[in-house]
């Protein structure tokens, strides 16, 4: 290896702090605290563990131990959870530390109720796939459950308005399955990501009850309304309706904060919506003519 100048490391210094100075948009020196990313992900996993017990981390329970498991594993994340919050709060007084415990109790009082939206969803996907051959199957390696999981509790932290960390656990998953759901979404019961890889979800987007999607599938805005200054308006709805018991096929898109899809409608793969659909109705592109030439030897 061939060892680096003092001088030339000393320049390197300088030269970046400088540009530090002069890109404050990006830098947080002597700023404030953030959320550990690292600890994020650890404590999205910590929390899968509680929702899918004896399938994640420890498979030994037994239902004379489960109690004090469940507890000792509440009670780190507690800890964890709440030390995050108060981060992403900008908040270390005592009273930020009072809110994060307060803002961390609150959403561990919802993990029974998510767990039994996650069920819904696990029954599903084995409904939804004929491939699957148990329920099992579909919780150990159905990258939407994953995916949905993490959005379903990433959600609760965002509908009580703790900032950063929501996105930053669906980003995680979209990290580790290509399916990114935005916490901001709502999403109903019995919801079904079919493979998944390149699904895209808006922030604003409404999703009823037992919607099955496949892969490729965005859902998403169709333009970004400016104030007079030129600023994106944040905080409209910019993203579809999608209404009870419909499927989207694979590559559609369907674009617009006013576009509503009826409840009970299909949609084929590859069409692009940016209008709304009544209910029960089917959208399909043409099947497109194929030129089919023959081999012919020179």
């Amino acid at each position: 290896m061939f060892p680096s100048h003092p001088i030339a490391i000393e320049r390197w210094a300088k030269s970046l702090v400088e540009s530090y100075r002069k890109t404050e948009k990006i830098t947080n020196i002597e700023n404030k605290h953030f959320p550990s990313r690292d600890k994020v992900i650890e404590i999205s996993e910590e929390l899968r563990e509680l929702l899918f017990p004896g399938y994640l981390g420890r498979t030994n329970l037994s239902w004379l131990n489960a109690e004090y498991f469940v507890g000792g594993k509440l009670d780190y994340i507690f800890g964890e959870l709440s030390r995050e919050i108060a981060f992403s709060l900008g908040d270390k007084s005592p009273e930020g530390e009072e809110r994060a415990y307060r803002e961390t109790e609150v959403f561990f009082g919802k993990l029974p109720a998510v767990r039994e939206m996650l069920e819904d969803d696990v029954q599903a996907a084995f409904d939804g796939d004929p491939a699957a051959k148990s329920l099992d199957e579909v919780i150990f390696s159905y990258p939407c459950l994953v995916a949905i999981s993490i959005y379903r509790l990433a959600h609760e932290l965002f509908i009580q308005g703790i900032p950063l960390i929501p996105r930053m656990m669906t980003e995680y998953a979209h990290s580790a399955t290509g399916i990114d759901i935005h916490p901001g979404a709502k999403i109903g019961r019995s919801f079904f990501i079919d493979h998944g890889t390149g699904v895209v979800i808006g922030e604003t987007c409404e999703i009823g009850n037992n919607v099955k999607i496949y892969q490729g599938v965005t859902l998403g805005a169709l333009s970004f309304p400016k104030d007079e200054r030129g600023k994106i308006i944040r905080g409209i709805k910019r993203h579809p309706t999608i209404e009870d018991n419909v499927t989207i096929y694979a590559g559609a898109t369907i674009l617009g904060g006013q576009t509503i899809i009826g409840k009970g409608s299909v949609v084929g793969g590859n069409v692009w919506l940016t209008h709304s659909i009544p209910p029960y109705t089917k959208v399909a592109i043409e099947e497109p003519r194929l030129k089919i030439s023959e081999n012919q030897k020179l």
